[in-house]
């Protein structure tokens, strides 16, 4: 194998489609060892090919769509950063602790010729990366690092883009004794009193307070097989029957899909993905990505500051209200 291949990592749910390409491929080279034509058969099965891919990613379960999400190949919020901003320049520190969280980065670059701050969680590429960034889990300095910078954009002027991407926050011995809740609780209070427009997408994981550090915005944007939840299934399960085996079935209960939050009136956009989900074609997911931010940039650039605060206050008012019908 050359060196700059790298082996597929395949969900549980893909091995029909797997089966399927592999035989494509032994009756192509079967048919150019033994110089057939064999090209009829071939764009029969390959039409059967992305038919089944098609079935399988259009039906997929909450809990196969939790496995999407947690993709090792799922592009992240750096390689969505570089590849639709220009002069990107990371920025470091909360300026307290004296440390840089690298679970959470952020920093100035300019969308479409305009400056703008965009800032997210960061999983790692590998185990060795993951264990520097924390599995994209952040710490109270994580949080303060993008308080910091959402003040410095609204002082400038800046609309601010957040990606969502991590399980939930650090929930270490540490971590609290720093502060955690008061970091997220600060950063929420502090959001809604932003003057620029916040547009927040879910690109992954949302998991929990850690998720809602960053994600006070007039704008909530999901990728289609992105999930967002108070609690991970798995947590859920292991409270609720006391059996994390049980994650599916949590799953559905918590209504984490993109569909779901839609259907409750939290979710404003949903973008579509590539067949095969995002890590199947980041150039295609990019490109919806930037679409999807650019149309809605320009309608809140055309609000005044205090209307996108009022309008940004009741969009989470509204969030929870219910009405209770007898029923019959």
């Amino acid at each position: 194998m050359p060196p700059t291949e790298r082996r597929p990592i395949l969900l549980d749910f893909e091995k029909p489609l797997v089966e399927l390409e592999e035989r494509i491929n032994q009756i192509r080279e079967l048919a150019e060892e033994n110089d057939v034509d064999v090209s009829t058969q071939i764009h029969q099965l390959e039409s059967r090919a992305d038919q089944l891919r098609q079935e399988i990613f259009t039906s997929l379960t909450p809990a196969q769509r939790l496995q999407v999400a947690r993709h090792p190949r799922r592009p992240s919020t750096l390689d969505y950063i570089q590849a639709i901003g220009d002069e990107w320049i990371e920025l470091h520190g909360d300026r307290g602790s004296g440390k840089d969280d690298l679970a959470l980065v952020g920093g100035i670059a300019r969308f479409e010729g305009r400056p703008v701050m965009m800032l997210g969680h960061q999983k790692g590429r590998d185990t060795k990366d993951n264990v520097a960034r924390n599995f994209g889990m952040a710490s109270p300095g994580g949080y303060r690092k993008a308080m910091r910078l959402m003040e410095h954009a609204n002082h400038f002027g800046m609309p601010i883009f957040t990606f969502i991407d991590t399980p939930g926050a650090f929930p270490g011995f540490e971590a609290e004794e720093q502060g955690q809740g008061e970091a997220i609780a600060y950063n929420l209070r502090q959001m809604f009193s932003l003057d620029v427009p916040i547009i927040c997408t879910v690109i992954g994981e949302g998991g929990s307070g850690g998720a809602l550090g960053i994600g006070v915005g007039d704008r909530l944007m999901m990728f289609e097989h992105s999930v967002y939840y108070v609690a991970s299934p798995e947590a859920c399960a292991a409270i609720l029957w006391r059996d994390a085996g049980r994650a599916a079935q949590a799953s559905e209960a918590l209504k984490i899909t993109a569909l779901d939050l839609k259907g409750l009136g939290i979710l404003d956009v949903m973008l579509p993905e590539p067949i095969g989900g995002a890590h199947a074609n980041p150039v295609k997911a990019t490109e919806i990505l930037k679409v999807g931010l650019r149309e809605n940039l320009d309608t809140l650039l055309a609000l005044a500051p205090d209307q996108r605060r009022q309008l940004r206050y009741e969009k989470f008012r509204r969030i929870g209200i219910f009405s209770e019908e007898p029923v019959a």
